[in-house]
């Protein structure tokens, strides 16, 4: 298995894995032996598309230049698949096979046919139809897969972290963004679904819960009887479930663990989740929130269903609510039609709203996006030297964020030897604190910051 783009991504490959480990099949780490190589695919952008075009080629080269390895089956899974699944069987040729989302739970039939164990009408039987006429192609055009708390899975983290996928999809229509044409509409998990498996996970020793969908602000909304809440609106938990009551039910399951908030779109924050989270101390005191942008002609063009002054009303509300709060969040520069003057206004939000935790994407040109089509594509370099611009902003934040924290006691979650994470440190995203190699890995331990190297803290010993 080779599993690229995000965490998302990760845990699609973790039910495929799982799936297969409970029919009996076993995973290796060595290509060359595997009788099945699969690539599960990201394409979010550009340079992720390339990424997972390189990967693909690479192991249909390797299969083609190693006799040993002419019987083996290679599968593209994944947002690369789902997203050209009528193109990439004719790009493609040399691959056996290409799977959309929804079928990550159907990967064991998919390989048993491949492999001359199951016929055709046994797979379409379990499968469905198929989207195109090519018998390679299982991808269903429009996804209504969402795991549950039965799914078979088979890890990848460390034992002392987990992601928790609590919705599939997107309901917002950003500008800039392929995912909702990608992985279709949101669509949630039930409450008691999460509970289930953040329990479980938390029995089997795991110290870190990270709640992770394309919009976890939504979470439960999609299933409210009646009007939904429109975006900017105050939320009201009375008319079902939604992440303040799912936060709420977590932080009362028992043991000693810690939950994180990770891609909180900021149009469905509400005071009762502010309120909610400040009163969860199982909760991380962390947020992340892309906002990708403040000038309010970008938002517009963007399409973010938000507005500079709700966000920055919201933003002072979190801070005032939320004691010891650190803000994780994201930028586009370069989007078309930005002017000097929009970017002017992002470098002086940067510099009002300190957060503490933050990236800067230069705008990719995504086909099949409505900014695709729209005039004003800037220059490369000038997306460029905006990038590099707001990326040194960001950078003189951070390192005076850090001699912040100097002296302070922090309780930490010991990575690695010697490594560890701080509350407002996410897995793989995020800095981290170097601490005595003799803390034991996957504990949780309290130490006292003693100095800093550029993104990372170091811990008195």
């Amino acid at each position: 298995m080779i599993s690229l783009g995000c965490v998302k991504n990760l845990i699609d490959s973790e039910v495929m894995i799982g799936h297969l480990a409970e029919a009996g099949m076993r995973l290796t780490p060595d290509p060359e032996l595997a009788d099945v190589l699969i690539v599960n695919t990201c394409s979010f952008i550009d340079r992720a598309k390339q990424e997972s075009i390189d990967a693909v080629f690479g192991a249909v080269r390797a299969r083609r230049e190693d006799p040993d390895r002419t019987r083996q089956k290679i599968i593209v899974a994944g947002c690369l698949a789902q997203r050209f699944a009528t193109q990439l069987p004719g790009i493609m040729p040399e691959v056996d096979a290409f799977i959309g989302l929804d079928q990550i739970t159907k990967i064991t039939p998919i390989i048993e046919h491949l492999l001359g164990k199951r016929n055709d009408a046994e797979v379409a039987k379990t499968e469905g139809p198929s989207a195109t006429d090519d018998p390679r192609d299982f991808v269903t055009l429009k996804p209504q897969y969402v795991p549950d708390s039965m799914t078979p899975r088979f890890r990848l983290t460390p034992d002392h972290y987990a992601y928790v996928k609590i919705a599939e999809g997107c309901n917002h229509t950003c500008s800039f963004c392929i995912i909702p044409k990608i992985r279709g509409r949101h669509r949630s998990r039930t409450q008691e679904s999460v509970v289930r498996e953040v329990e479980a996970l938390v029995k089997s020793g795991v110290k870190e819960i990270n709640l992770i969908s394309q919009d976890t602000t939504y979470f439960g909304m999609d299933r409210w009887q009646g009007e939904r809440p429109k975006p900017g609106s105050q939320v009201d938990s009375s008319k079902g479930e939604s992440l303040g009551t799912l936060l709420s039910a977590i932080n009362r399951i028992e043991g000693d663990f810690w939950v994180r908030l990770l891609y909180t779109h900021p149009a469905h924050w509400s005071d009762e989740l502010i309120h909610t989270l400040a009163a969860c101390d199982k909760v991380v005191k962390y947020v992340d929130i892309p906002l990708q942008h403040i000038s309010d002609r970008m938002l517009k063009a963007m399409k973010r269903d938000t507005r500079a002054d709700d966000i920055r009303d919201l933003l002072r509300r979190m801070r005032a609510g939320i004691p010891g709060l650190g803000l994780r969040t994201t930028f586009i520069v370069g989007f078309p039609g930005e002017t000097e003057d929009d970017f002017d206004e992002l470098l002086e939000f940067i510099r009002e709203f300190r957060f503490e935790r933050a990236g800067v994407f230069q705008y990719s040109r995504e086909e099949g996006t409505r900014a695709y089509q729209m005039g004003g594509q800037l220059h490369h370099m000038t997306r460029k030297s905006r990038w590099s611009r707001a990326m040194a902003e960001l950078q003189r934040i951070a390192g005076e964020t850090n001699q912040a924290q100097v002296g302070k006691q922090v309780r930490v979650l010991v990575e690695q030897a010697g490594i560890a994470r701080t509350p407002w440190d996410a897995p793989e995203i995020d800095g981290s604190v170097m601490v005595d190699a003799s803390l034991p890995v996957g504990a949780f331990a309290t130490i006292t910051i003693g100095d800093w190297r550029g993104y990372d803290l170091v811990a008195e010993q």
